[in-house]
């Protein structure tokens, strides 16, 4: 049987893994689905259509499925699923979506760090840190092991693509490309991430190749559109790169140069 602190306020229906720990003074909605080893410390709030999955450890203060601050909001159940092996630290807020039966989502293996927003229908992806106080706007995806540092704001409808590195206070309103560091406001590409990928398992060839695609998009004159065309025809075709480019070519507000 869950271990559930009796000043915590568990509403019927929710559904609770024999194996969850419930703190001080936690709300769980009717509606929320509790995963296995899953904790909430105290005062966590999970409200509404939200399923947190096995493992995550979730801080004081935090809330979880809080209704979208979308005003295109028509009622229904949207919610919020969380994967496993996360911890979301305190203060942490992460909305719900906007349109029924949809989701705001966050994976597996994240680390979200105190005060972050994470609004509605974002898409969080594996194994990515995002550090204290970062403010992200709806519909932003940010892919799997990026990291943002401190006090970023990111514009709504954005994308962060696959080991991106983030400098803190930075403000984003274009996409930031897979491997790419980006610092300032306005936000600038200072390199790609080479320590990053490196960490991360990709092989010398992936490496060098995006040294190279680097060279070609960021320190070379030219549209890009030519750059990516001169990537495609120049650069070896590692896994890397051919993300790269169906990143670039699929961004609808644009990449970051």
């Amino acid at each position: 049987m869950a271990a559930i602190h009796p000043t915590a306020i568990i509403a019927d229906g929710a559904q609770i893994a024999d194996d969850a720990i419930i703190g001080p003074y936690c709300t769980v909605s009717s509606q929320a689905v509790i995963g296995s080893g899953t904790e909430l410390i105290s005062h966590v709030v999970i409200e509404g259509n939200t399923v947190v999955g096995a493992n995550n450890r979730i801080s004081p203060f935090a809330v979880l499925g809080g209704r979208t601050q979308d005003l295109k909001f028509k009622g229904g159940s949207p919610g919020v699923k969380v994967g496993d092996n996360n911890t979301i630290r305190e203060y942490v807020t992460i909305n719900a979506a906007t349109n029924d039966g949809d989701y705001t989502t966050l994976g597996s293996n994240c680390l979200i760090m105190a005060y972050t927003h994470i609004a509605h229908c974002c898409h969080i992806g594996n194994q990515v840190i995002i550090a204290n106080g970062c403010q992200i706007a709806g519909h932003v995806m940010i892919e799997d092991m990026a990291t943002i540092e401190g006090l970023v704001g990111i514009v709504q409808f954005l994308r962060v693509g696959t080991m991106a590195f983030i400098g803190g206070m930075s403000k984003i309103t274009k996409d930031i490309p897979p491997y790419m560091i980006g610092d300032g406001i306005p936000l600038e590409i200072r390199g790609f991430n080479r320590i990053g990928m490196e960490r991360k398992g990709v092989d010398e060839a992936g490496r060098k190749a995006i040294k190279e695609v680097y060279r070609i998009l960021y320190r070379q004159d030219a549209p890009i559109s030519t750059a990516l065309e001169k990537i495609e025809q120049e650069v070896e075709h590692t896994p890397e790169v051919l993300h790269m480019l169906e990143f670039c070519r699929a961004s609808e507000k644009g990449i970051t140069r």
